[in-house]
């Protein structure tokens, strides 16, 4: 099991790929997407509007739920959404999977070894697979750590 330790590689730029969403960038859409890729820990939504509100004082709660929304539709941003908890945005759109701590709660992407190509998925006749997600649940090196 391989963590993914980079930050993802820039695709498209963020004004071309909300541009071709129909989508413009806003000041308050780069904050979000910057405090996303500064630190690659899942934030929840509330977690991305202290950080983004930290560097851009007047921004609103409303406006990171929908910068947050704006960046999913133009596929800058995933949602991951772990058993019950807070849907949390990873902007790593590289295929990988999730590993779930389950005594500190951190997210940490891992790389993904199941290709669609490759998996042998029996669907029912008609539909066609487009994503495989993958949620790993255990500890983390630090809570091994602490547990012994």
């Amino acid at each position: 099991m391989n963590a993914v330790a980079t930050k993802p590689p820039p695709e498209k730029s963020l004004n071309e790929r909300l541009a071709h969403s129909g989508l413009r960038l806003t000041p308050q859409r780069q904050q979000v997407h910057e405090v996303l890729r500064e630190k690659m820990d899942h934030p929840t939504a509330d977690q991305v509007f202290m950080r983004a509100k930290s560097k851009m004082p007047e921004i609103s709660m409303a406006t990171v739920y929908n910068c947050l929304d704006a960046l999913v539709q133009c596929g800058m941003v995933r949602q991951v959404t772990l058993d019950r908890g807070a849907t949390r945005f990873c902007p790593n759109m590289q295929d990988h999977s999730h590993f779930y701590c389950d005594a500190c709660g951190s997210v940490y992407d891992i790389l993904q070894t199941i290709s669609i190509k490759d998996a042998d998925i029996k669907l029912p006749r008609g539909f066609r697979l487009k994503l495989i997600e993958t949620n790993l649940h255990g500890l983390c090196p630090d809570c091994v750590a602490k547990a012994k």
